[in-house]
């Protein structure tokens, strides 16, 4: 690599890789994420090294890419320029590839995906409903280049918008993403280029940015994957924005437990001094910046911007209260600006396209496209990039594939684990900041979890509060006891011990540690329990007063038995962990109630539907 001595050098270089890109090429884009590692992708890559050298096919390339987003389908393989989506695909699977589809352009109909609702089998990715309903605008680009290497990127217009800043005053950057309309994608939804004024107009000669990646929502990966898959895409909009605010420093604040997005920036960083697009100078200008990153130690806490600025000091990572807000007074004392994954990645699109086109997509309030992780109980698991205002029908169904066998979707939780869980009537709610608070439950960093009929919404509130209560840093009073409390309140309930006193308690609980709490760890942590008392009261009650778990989930209040379906075949008596079955052969079996843990086995190995939740 040789550094670049101007913004037009990157243009030429640019122009060259562009050049050199031959779009008939056979290639196979092969995902290498942190999902598609865990399911053997470095295997199948290898397969294929070994099958195109034993076949002497010369003509065509392996790239190894980040996320597509369908990560339940993974290992994917998808061979271009034709784009045929193959899943699931194993070693064994490799030579039938390269034989059929690299030499003969045939199709290997067993992996490729089958439409649930049609049967149909689908060759193209595009025409997959899962990719077909979305907008990946941001995320799109994972699997077309390598992440490892910086001349993929650049050959995709990569840089081009920061070459486009650089001839730009600091004004006109901010004003431009003020324009844009671009809100936080990391919870809290604050006008960007507003937060990107007020650090830049603060007092003093030294300023940091800071992108925070640490991602500790349950279920969320979507920062992780862009970290993995498309890093430049981040790093180029951190440094517009340290151009604007007029930085000297950034750091990236990532998850210790995310290897890969560390791996991957950490060679991204070192390809970008060896270009010059960090250092001194950057492409001939007097713009000077540099970045590290700092590696968290798993906190969820340290998601909140004052905790993560102690971290990164070295300090325990807690919250300390505001103001002085992060724009006047953060890290070392000087104004810094935080974002998050998502919002600098956005940044990039917004400089190289301008305000007006990001503006087309989404809503007046809500502009542009946000990434989700889509998981649960929902056929179609993954993460998908849609344009905002989209609604919860359109994401469960369309994109989902809507709720595995037949059962009734119940509730979306969506925020992470402070987020509110909207029922079955919302479903036509509108996805976008102010919609979802309205619902009582907000945006996040874009989490969401689809529940079915056979979810206890009491459980589910004590799951996220016992959650928020072991993260919780116990240095504020609502928070601490307040999570302490509700849980002890959701337990007792759950064991058929509540009363509807304690439904008033939670309710009190919970405004205290809204208008209390030192950071909005406290002050969101209410909102599982608010909203599942607001919209599914019914089951509170019918564990305080019936003594019942409508969902069959809390053990205290169920109780399994074996109807007359059973055919005596025995199968649940052999899997019983507690010997609470008998019964002779070919006969119909009983569970002793004494004996019985409530575990569940054999309700889910009975093939006939024998055993039932009383």
């Amino acid at each position: 690599m040789t550094r670049l001595p101007s913004i037009q050098e990157l243009d030429k270089l640019r122009a060259r890789l562009q050049k050199e890109k031959d779009p008939s090429r056979n290639v196979i884009a092969i995902c290498r994420s942190t999902g598609c590692t865990a399911h053997g992708s470095a295997a199948v890559i290898a397969a294929f090294e070994e099958e195109l050298e034993k076949a002497g096919i010369t003509n065509t390339e392996i790239l190894t890419t980040g996320c597509h987003g369908f990560c339940e389908k993974g290992p994917i393989v998808v061979i271009r320029p034709e784009e045929i989506f193959y899943h699931s695909v194993t070693p064994e699977d490799v030579p039938d590839i390269v034989e059929k589809t690299i030499q003969n352009g045939e199709i290997v109909e067993r992996l490729l995906f089958t439409d649930p609702q049609t049967g149909e089998k689908i060759v193209k990715e595009t025409d997959i409903p899962f990719y077909k309903h979305q907008e990946r605008v941001i995320f799109g680009s994972n699997g077309v280049i390598d992440p490892t290497r910086i001349e993929d990127y650049i050959a995709i217009s990569g840089y081009e918008a920061l070459g486009k800043a650089l001839q730009m005053t600091p004004a006109q950057i901010i004003e431009e993403v003020k324009k844009s309309g671009l809100r936080g994608r990391g919870g809290a939804g604050f006008p960007t280029g507003r937060k990107w004024e007020f650090t830049r107009n603060a007092s003093g000669d030294t300023k940091y940015i800071i992108c925070n990646a640490d991602e500790g929502d349950p279920g969320a990966f979507m920062d992780r994957s862009l970290l993995e898959g498309n890093p430049h895409s981040v790093l180029e909009g951190m440094l517009i924005g340290a151009y604007a605010i007029g930085a000297q420093k950034g750091f990236i604040y990532v998850r210790n437990e995310y290897p890969l997005a560390v791996k991957h920036l950490e060679r991204a960083l070192n390809q970008m001094r060896e270009y010059g697009l960090l250092g001194q100078s950057i492409l001939g200008t007097d713009f000077s910046f540099d970045l590290e990153i700092c590696r968290g130690a798993g906190a969820f806490v340290c998601g909140e911007e004052t905790a993560l600025m102690a971290s990164i000091e070295g300090r325990a990572g807690e919250p300390r209260s505001r103001p002085p807000y992060p724009a006047e007074s953060g890290l070392w004392g000087k104004p810094t600006n935080i974002n998050n994954v998502k919002s600098w990645a956005n940044v990039t699109r917004i400089i190289k396209d301008g305000s007006e086109a990001y503006r087309k997509v989404g809503t007046e309030t809500s502009s542009g496209t946000m990434i989700f992780s889509l998981v649960g109980k929902i056929n179609n698991t993954g993460l998908v990039e849609v344009p905002m205002g989209i609604t919860l029908r359109e994401m469960i169904y369309n994109i989902g594939g809507g709720v595995p066998d037949g059962k009734e979707f119940k509730a979306i939780q969506t925020g992470g684990p402070s987020g509110g869980c909207i029922p079955a009537e919302l479903l036509d709610l509108q996805v976008d900041y102010d919609k979802l608070t309205e619902a009582g439950s907000m945006m996040g960093s874009g989490g969401m979890i689809v529940m079915d009929e056979n979810t206890c919404m009491v459980d589910v509130a004590r799951y996220f509060v016992n959650f928020l209560k072991g993260e919780s840093c116990g240095k504020c009073t609502p928070c601490r006891e307040g999570l302490y409390q509700m849980h002890e309140i959701l337990e007792r309930i759950c064991n058929g011990n509540g009363t509807e006193e304690d439904l008033i308690l939670l309710e009190d609980l919970a405004n205290v540690m809204k208008v209390g709490s030192l950071c909005m760890l406290g002050g969101t942590a209410p909102n599982p329990v608010l909203t599942t008392l607001r919209f599914f009261r019914d089951e509170y009650i019918a564990h305080i007063k019936d003594k019942k778990c409508p969902a069959g989930v809390c053990k205290a209040l169920i109780e399994y038995t074996i109807n007359d379906n059973c055919t005596g075949c025995g199968l649940c008596q052999k899997n019983c962990p507690q010997g609470a079955i008998s019964g002779e052969e070919r006969n119909q079996r009983s569970i002793d109630p004494e004996k019985c843990i409530r575990c569940g086995v054999c309700f889910d190995v009975c093939k006939f539907d024998a055993v039932e939740v009383v």
